[in-house]
């Protein structure tokens, strides 16, 4: 995924949090900002230390970023998407990953409907 699709910086995460839009599943709590002059979504993730060592959370966040590479054409392309793992995700399948994303992202309304 490119960087231009990508949330790093610490105040455009706290922008997001600070918006409140959220949802979550056992796996994964998702934040949304909308923006309507933005051309494609971003992405910011957050693996915690609960969920293991340092190569567990990038295993994740590798996992996770290739699940939403997957859902790119689905997704809503005017908002700003940050995904935090919760510790249920440590040692998951790719597939099994991807399902919880799906759910998570259909209850935030950032999927669209095919």
């Amino acid at each position: 995924m490119r960087k231009s699709f990508r949330i790093k910086k610490p105040e455009e995460f706290q922008k997001v949090f600070d918006h409140h839009q959220s949802v979550a599943n056992k796996y994964f709590v998702v934040y949304r900002l909308e923006k309507k002059n933005q051309k494609h979504f971003r992405l910011g993730l957050s693996v915690g230390k609960k969920v293991g060592k340092a190569h567990d959370r990038v295993h994740v966040k590798r996992r996770i970023r290739q699940s939403i590479l997957e859902l790119k054409p689905q997704l809503d392309q005017k908002t700003d998407i940050l995904v935090i793992a919760r510790p249920n995700v440590a040692g998951a399948s790719q597939a099994f990953i991807k399902k919880q994303l799906i759910h998570v992202l259909h209850l935030a309304k950032l999927l669209k409907e095919d």
